[in-house]
C-alpha cells in the first residue's frame, strides 16, 4: 500500500432483524381444553400449547406444582376477548369474577 493511499472506511455492522412483535398474554378462547392459559401461553410465547400442557402434566406429576401453578394463571392472567358467535361458560365466569376480586384488593395493580 502506497503512503498517499487510505483505505477505505470499514463498513457499518448490519442491522438486527426487527424482533416480531408478541401477542399480550391472555387466556385464550380459540385453542383451549380447560381455562385457555396453555393456549394463551401458546400464542405469547410462540411454543405449542401442547408442549405448555405436557409441561403443566409433568410438573402436577412430579409434585403437584403444575395444578397451583395452572390455577394462579387461570386466575392472573386476562381473559382474551371472546369471538363473537361463542357464548361464556361458567369456568370463564367464574375465571373472571376471581380476577376482578384480587385486582380490587389492590395488591396486584389494575391491568391496562
Amino acid at each position: 500500500m502506497d503512503a498517499g493511499q487510505q483505505s477505505a472506511p470499514p463498513a457499518p455492522p448490519p442491522m438486527p432483524p426487527a424482533s416480531a412483535v408478541r401477542p399480550p398474554l391472555r387466556r385464550s378462547h380459540t385453542d383451549h381444553w380447560l381455562g385457555g392459559v396453555c393456549g394463551g401461553l401458546g400464542e405469547h410465547t410462540g411454543i405449542d400449547s401442547l408442549v405448555w400442557r405436557a409441561a403443566f402434566v409433568a410438573f402436577t406429576l412430579a409434585g403437584g406444582a403444575g395444578v397451583l401453578v395452572y390455577v394462579l394463571l387461570w386466575v392472573l392472567m386476562p381473559d382474551s376477548p371472546h369471538p363473537a358467535d361463542q357464548q361464556v361458560s361458567k369456568l370463564d365466569r367464574l375465571a373472571e369474577q376471581a380476577h376482578q376480586k384480587v385486582y380490587s384488593t389492590g395488591w396486584i395493580p389494575p391491568r391496562p
